[in-house]
This record gives structure tokens, C-alpha cells and sequence, in this order.
């Protein structure tokens, strides 16, 4: 079966975890078809929460759809896959597209640069982001300057005076003002280029390990690295081109990188290596990869692979390559190979290089400048008229006239001077007349102006209310050119989460089953000496503590058989399990205490997976077949046997749990809209119209807001999903828009279990901001993508809003709508 993911290969079982067949009888196994041809494992057994005797009511309420339970085979079974619906798929980009073309397509022979250089050689890995050259840089950057209107004024007016018939001053003082100021200019362009080509050198000669000819990872500069060659790349390293990965440090074929240097997102993203690539040793792995052609699509990649000696092709996705300027994380190594190097990497193709900014001022200039001329060619042709018309009117005494003579009277022989002709003197008082009124348009405001930009800029790197302790790092100018716009800004958009807000996310309260757990006053945080696990002869706790509710602790402790209970059960289970979280273990100063980093893609998940630790559900490990959650105290296992992650259409995201007594879980979160839709229209009305209410109120409160939902699969609906499943993945044409509609299909009749509440601080500073900008009379608007209420809540916190504004809320879908409305 075709997947962007690995197949899940269950891990040995867990130290701590309990063998299921000493708690609970298990039932007489059914087996289930599984299209996977991967090897088979003996998988760990299984701890229970609960005997089989044990019927509890809620257990009883979710299975409503089928009693049937799923089982496994014996004591050996097929590896699990993991199914996923990832964003690049669900948008029908490359991975949905039809069989590459050759025209289309580039073939790169891992581990063979000379092969995959030819016939076409490909570019090296040396970036240039630098504008000019030594010989392009005095041409190309007087066109540049000559860009301006009025350069071309001064310097006609240089030609014209080095007419000796017209010449006003002396021929150097003519030229001697332009040439300055282009020479300024011109020594700033320089200074900034030289910059930008030590950024250049230094990054190109960053050293990256390098497979050699005899079978070693060796350093080479970046700029040396070829198409096809092998890399190796450790943890916190920044990924030198596009590699397409062949291997990482986890036996699952896993990596974390952090694209902040591509689309601005802080948060970890997941990468995968395929299982058929995973296990060769690097230096003797032979495979062909055909690949598109160098595209700008950062979120697509459309490609596959072919080993020597195996005849299919296995595809490949925008999960299996690292971009260029991507620093790995959490991981220990990858091996990769790389498919586009240098200026055919997508984070090259996506830049525009340095070019030429201009400030509005400068523009406006332009304008006034060609007002200025089309006045002045006005004045000195009515100069012209008026010269001609006097030279008519004393033809005849321009022999002798005073300050106008044709005739030399010096010596006895009277000569003639150098005259032209009347003709040939309107020309010329023409051109004098624009000479002497050129102070029209002051050559001396353009020195004025770069050496004022030049004392902007020093100030402004000076000022030390602009100097961030933290960092150390000062304000920088890049482009004294449009130093002058900071001061003409009308509108500042901004987006919240991340920008507004410190993207670290804290549970504050929850609603389960109806009831809200926000008002409390008995509450404690769950840090260091809050809940703990113990691991090997050490004591692992979250590294991060959360607020606890001391009443629904001794519900989940105490209340094991009640409905309330065991839906608060399932609720904090549900939160330590759908997600993609991953926990890394760090040492402390004592060497028997460690502590869980939760890592992850988003700051929600961390966040709920870090409140379902501090109320006892603790998530120890994660691999790409089954999780290990503390529950409570017992060590259990579940396997990953489905995972549909979260996209823009559905709004939700859905994982498909195996639990140890043989039952299959679908858990699902999303949003309030998304998941009301899909719940189980029998569920009792009173719960769902009580969650809603607390919705309200949490969103009121300007706090993030997640609908957590259960079903219960039964063997059959198991595997109808994955029937389904494999003929979505397998198709060529749609294949996005086919897992979404799988997705769909099983994400219904869903149980709710209760919503959660987290809040996003704003970051220091930004009311005060906003009230600054806001008092300047420039326009503030705020992108987000949460609730209404959450939304207006957040306005009024960072004084966005004030209740001095009229509000206006409009809720329609096109101009038709809201006018009726």
C-alpha cells in the first residue's frame, strides 16, 4: 500500500507496562485482513484500565452502534499502518497528480553525482543574493540611480554647460554637484552589496557531511555539494539544500524540523523516511528518484523512488523531503539526498533578490520634478520668443549695439565675430535660459536627502529604547532608502496568534459531560511536585506545570464506575492521545529525576497534552505504531492504527485508537462548528446544549476553544475504513479530496465527551503598542481564525477595541448577504 508514512512497526513492549492477559480474560481472537506485507512482529501485550466484568454505563452508551469488538490474531500480527490525511494531500497538490513525464521529470542516482550530473549538470549549491558584481556595478548601478527623474535634469544641464556657446559656469563646477551626490549614493549601494556578499561567503562555505568514495561522512563546504550526493545532517543543524530523506536516528524513520526560516512557524513539523529506504546502509544503497522539476511550492513535492533490483516504485511526498534553510530538531541524524541544490531550491526560487526600493517620497519627488521641468521648459521658451522677437526688431543694429555686437572695432581691421546667425541665437538663449533658472530644482536637495537618510540610519541604530536585552541584538536598517516611509504609515495589519500573542498556549478549564470545571476555587498547579511516573528506577514528571482542579482530580481518582467519571476518564485519554505531541526526555541535576518535553507541531496540543499529564494521564512514549500513557498509575498501550490530521476544510482531526481489551476508538477534536455537526443525533440534548453554553462563556473570555469527541468501531466499520482508505491512497488523479472524504466518513456519530479552554497570552507590550499606533491615527486591523467571541475578547485585551467604537459584526458570505442582513 502506497503512504507518505512509514508502516508502523510495534516497538518492544514498554518497561512498566503490564501483560494484559494477567488483568483481563481476553475473548477468543477474530482476525482481521490487512493488505500490509510487511514483516510480522510479536506486538507487547497489553495493560486494561477495567476487567472484562467491569460494565460501565458510558462504555455501554458509546458502543450504541455495534456490540461487535475488534481482535487480533493470535499472538503474532501484521504490523498496524498509520493513515493519515495531511494538508498537502487534502488540497490535491503533487502528491494527487498523475505519473511524472520524462520532460517533466528529473532523475537523481542516489549516491552518484557524476550519473546525475549528466548529460545536464546541475547547478552547485552556491547561493548569490548580492545585486551587483565588480563589472556590473558602475553601470548597472547608474541605471539604477538614473532611475530618478531629476539625475537626468542635472545631467543634461552638465551637457549643455560644456557647450562653450552656452556655458554659464565653469565646466567642472557643472559636473562636480551631480557627481558627488551619485557618488554618495553609490559608496551606500556598495557598502550594502559587500554586506550581502559576506553573508554570502559565509554561508557557503558552512560545512556539511558528505558521503565519500570510501564509505565515510567527511566535511564539505556547502557551495561544493552536488545533486545526488548523501548527507548527514544532526540535530540542530540547518539543512544545507533539498533533501529527499533516506534515513533517520529514529527505527521508525521519524524527524522533527523547524521551518521558522521558511513560513515564519515556530512550532516542529514531522518528516518521515521511507520504510524501503530505512534499513540499507547509506553507503550501499543504489535508487533511482524521479522527481519534478525545480517548482516554487514549498508545501508540495511530487516524486518516487526505485531501488536496484526491485521493480516497484514507491512514491513520495512533501513529508519526505527537508527544505533548505530548516534546522532539524529533536532528532539525533538524518541521511539524505539531494534533489535541488544552490538556486533551484524552493526557498531560492521563492526569493526576489535584493532589489531596488524606493520610498514614497522619492516617487512623489519624481512627479513634483516633472511638474517643475514641464514649468520650467515653459518659462525659458517664453524667454526664447520674446529674445527672438527683440533680435527681429534690431537686425539692423546688432553690428554695434552694446552688449550685442556682430563687429570686433578693436583693431583698425574691423572683423566679424562668431556669429551664428539669429537662428542659431534663439537656440542658444534658449538653452542659457534653462542654465540660469536650474535653481528651480536644487541639485543640493538630493545631497540634503542621503545625508539626512544617512543620520536616520545611525540614530536609529543608536537608539537604545530599540535595543533588545534579550538578544543583544539592535535595530538594524537594511535599506536607507526608505527610511523616510516609517513616518508615512496608514494601516498595520497583523495577525494574532504569534504576533500578538506569545504562541505558548496554557490550559485554564474544561467542560465535561455538561459540567464546567472553571469556577473552582480549589485548585493547585501541577508542577515539580505535582504528578510523577516512575520509569526504569526513576521519577519522570512534565516539564511544564498546569493548573489543576483538586475536585475533578478526586472525580478521575474515585469516581471510576459513574457516568461523570469515566466520561472525564475518556476526556483526559482523549486528550493525551489525539495528537501528534512526541515526548523527549531531559536529564536534571538529579540524576533520578527526569523531565517530559512535550514537542510537537502545535502549541494546542502541547498545551492539552500537558494538562492531561497534570490530571494523571501521563504520555511516556510515542513511536510511530502505538503510544504508553501513565493512567492514573497503571501503564497502558495503545495502538495508532489510524490518524487523520488536521485540515482547513474539516476543522478537525481524528485518531484511531486499539485498546488493550480488542476494542477500536475513533477520538476526534475540532472546532466548536465542525464537531456539532457530526455528533450522535441520540446523545443527550441537555449535555450538548450545556457544552455550548460553556463555549460562550469560554470564548467570552478571549480563550482558545476544542470539542473532544469518541466512537467505537466495530470490526466490521474497521475495516470499511480501511478498504477505503487504501483505494483513496492508491489513486492517481484526486487523491486528496478521496482521504478527506474517508476522513469524513468515519468522523461521524460522534460521542462528546467536553470542550477545553486555553488561553494564548498577549505578549508584553502590545496593548500599549496598539494604543500608540492607534493615537498616531493609523489604522490597526488584526487577521484571526478564532471564534467571534474569542476574537472580540482578544480586540478589547489588546485595546484593538475600545467601548467608545461603534461595533459592527458582520457574519455574511458575499456583498448580496450583508446587505440584506
Amino acid at each position: 500500500m502506497s503512504s507518505d508514512r512509514p508502516l508502523l512497526i510495534p516497538s518492544p513492549k514498554t518497561p512498566g507496562t503490564t501483560d494484559a492477559s494477567h488483568v483481563l480474560p481476553v475473548p477468543e481472537p477474530a482476525p482481521i485482513r490487512r493488505s500490509s506485507s510487511s514483516s510480522r512482529r510479536k506486538t507487547a501485550p497489553f495493560d486494561s484500565r477495567n476487567s472484562a466484568g467491569e460494565n460501565m454505563q458510558f462504555d455501554s452508551e458509546v458502543r450504541s452502534s455495534s456490540n461487535a469488538s475488534l481482535s487480533h490474531s493470535g499472538s503474532r500480527q501484521q504490523p498496524p499502518v498509520r493513515y493519515s490525511s495531511r494538508r498537502s494531500e487534502s488540497g490535491g497538490l503533487a502528491s494527487s497528480q498523475k505519473e511524472i513525464s520524462d520532460a517533466d521529470a528529473r532523475l537523481v542516482y542516489v549516491n552518484d553525482a557524476d550519473r546525475s550530473n549528466s548529460p545536464i549538470r546541475y547547478p552547485n549549491n552556491s547561493i548569490r543574493t548580492t545585486k551587483y558584481s565588480p563589472l556590473t556595478f558602475l553601470p548597472k548601478n547608474l541605471f539604477e540611480q538614473f532611475h530618478r527623474v531629476a539625475y537626468i535634469y542635472f545631467l543634461v544641464l552638465a551637457g549643455i554647460n560644456q557647450i562653450p556657446q552656452m556655458g554659464v559656469f565653469s565646466p567642472a563646477a557643472s559636473i562636480l554637484p551631480l557627481a558627488f551626490v551619485l557618488g554618495v549614493t553609490a559608496v551606500k549601494d556598495a557598502y550594502e552589496d559587500y554586506r550581502r556578499h559576506r553573508s554570502d561567503g559565509t554561508e557557503n562555505s558552512r560545512p556539511a557531511s558528505v558521503l565519500s568514495a570510501n564509505g565515510d561522512f567527511l566535511p564539505k563546504p556547502w557551495k561544493d555539494i552536488r545533486v545526488g550526493e548523501l548527507l548527514k545532517i544532526h540535530s540542530n543543524e540547518t539543512i544545507p539544500c533539498d533533501l529527499v530523506l533516506l534515513a533517520t536516528s529514529d527505527p521508525t524513520g521519524v524527524a522533527y524540523v523547524q521551518t521558522i526560516n521558511l513560513d515564519g512557524e515556530s512550532n516542529l513539523k514531522t518528516r518521515y523516511a521511507k520504510q524501503e529506504t530505512l534499513s540499507m546502509p547509506p553507503e550501499s544503497l543504489s535508487a533511482t528518484i524521479r522527481c519534478e522539476k525545480p517548482s516554487r511550492n514549498i508545501y508540495g513535492f511530487h516524486a518516487n523512488v526505485e531501488l536496484e533490483g526491485r521493480q516497484q516504485r514507491v512514491s513520495l511526498g512533501p513529508s519526505n523531503i527537508i527544505l533548505r534553510g530548516c534546522e532539524l530538531k529533536n532528532t539525533a541524524w538524518v541521511v539524505g539526498v539531494a534533489v535541488y541544490t544552490g538556486k533551484e531550491t524552493k526557498v531560492m526560487l521563492n526569493s526576489s533578490g535584493a532589489s531596488s526600493k524606493r520610498s514614497r517620497l522619492e516617487t512623489h519627488m519624481n512627479r513634483e520634478i516633472i511638474i517643475l521641468a514641464v514649468a520650467l521648459f515653459a518659462l525659458c521658451a517664453t524667454v526664447t520668443v520674446l529674445a527672438g522677437a527683440w533680435l527681429g526688431r534690431h537686425r539692423d543694429e546688432l553690428d554695434d549695439i552694446p552688449y550685442y555686437r556682430k563687429s570686433d572695432f578693436s583693431d583698425k581691421d574691423v572683423e566679424k565675430y562668431e556669429y551664428y546667425g539669429i537662428g542659431w541665437q534663439i537656440v542658444f538663449t534658449f538653452f542659457m535660459a534653462v542654465l540660469l533658472f536650474q535653481v528651480m530644482i536644487p541639485i543640493a536637495l538630493y545631497i540634503s536627502m542621503e545625508l539626512v537618510r544617512l543620520g536616520q540610519a545611525f540614530f536609529m541604530i543608536q537608539d537604545d529604547d530599540m535595543f533588545d536585552k534579550e538578544s543583544g541584538k539592535r535595530f538594524q536598517c537594511r535599506a536607507l532608502n526608505i527610511n523616510e516611509d516609517l513616518g508615512q504609515i496608514k494601516y498595520v495589519f497583523s495577525d494574532k496568534t504569534g504576533t500578538l500573542t506569545e504562541n505558548k498556549m496554557e490550559f485554564r478549564c474544561c467542560s465535561i459531560a455538561g459540567r464546567d470545571w472553571s469556577g473552582s476555587d480549589s485548585t493547585t498547579v501541577a508542577g515539580e511536585e505535582g504528578i510523577s511516573v516512575i520509569v526504569d528506577g526513576q521519577v519522570w514528571r512534565p516539564k511544564m506545570g498546569v493548573k489543576t482542579d483538586n475536585e475533578l482530580l478526586e472525580l478521575l481518582r474515585n469516581g471510576k464506575g459513574t457516568e461523570e467519571g469515566d466520561k472525564a476518564w475518556y476526556f483526559f485519554l482523549a486528550l493525551a492521545t489525539c495528537n501528534t505531541i512526541v515526548p523527549i526526555v531531559t536529564e536534571t541535576d538529579d540524576p533520578e529525576v527526569r523531565l517530559i518535553d512535550y514537542q510537537g507541531e502545535s502549541p494546542d496540543e502541547q498545551a492539552l497534552v500537558y494538562a492531561a499529564a497534570a490530571y494523571g494521564f501521563v504520555l511516556i512514549e510515542r513511536t510511530s505504531g502505538h503510544i504508553v500513557i501513565d493512567a492514573l498509575g497503571q501503564r497502558q498501550r495503545f495502538d495508532i492504527l489510524g490518524l487523520h490530521e488536521f485540515d482547513s476544510d474539516r476543522k478537525r482531526m481524528s485518531v484511531i485508537v486499539g485498546f488493550p481489551d480488542k476494542t477500536v476508538k475513533v477520538f476526534v477534536k475540532g472546532a466548536d462548528n465542525s464537531m456539532l455537526g457530526v455528533t450522535d443525533k441520540k446523545m443527550n440534548v441537555q449535555i450538548v446544549e450545556a457544552t455550548k453554553s460553556h463555549l460562550h462563556a469560554y470564548s467570552s473570555l478571549g480563550l482558545r476553544t476544542l470539542v473532544i469527541g469518541v466512537r467505537e468501531l466495530s470490526r466490521n466499520e474497521f475495516e470499511e475504513w480501511h478498504s477505503s482508505y487504501e483505494k483513496a491512497n492508491t489513486a492517481l488523479i484526486g487523491r486528496g479530496g478521496l482521504l478527506k472524504a474517508v476522513a469524513m466518513n468515519v468522523e461521524i456519530n460522534i460521542r462528546i465527551l467536553g470542550a477545553s479552554g486555553i488561553e494564548d497570552k498577549l505578549q508584553l507590550g502590545v496593548p500599549e503598542a496598539i494604543e500608540s499606533l492607534r493615537q498616531a491615527e493609523i489604522k490597526v486591523w488584526v487577521l484571526t481564525g478564532d471564534k467571534q467571541e474569542t476574537a472580540i475578547s482578544i480586540g478589547y485585551s489588546c485595546k484593538l477595541l475600545t467601548g467608545e467604537m461603534t461595533q459592527i459584526i458582520i457574519n455574511s458570505n458575499s456583498k448580496d448577504s450583508c446587505k440584506k442582513d
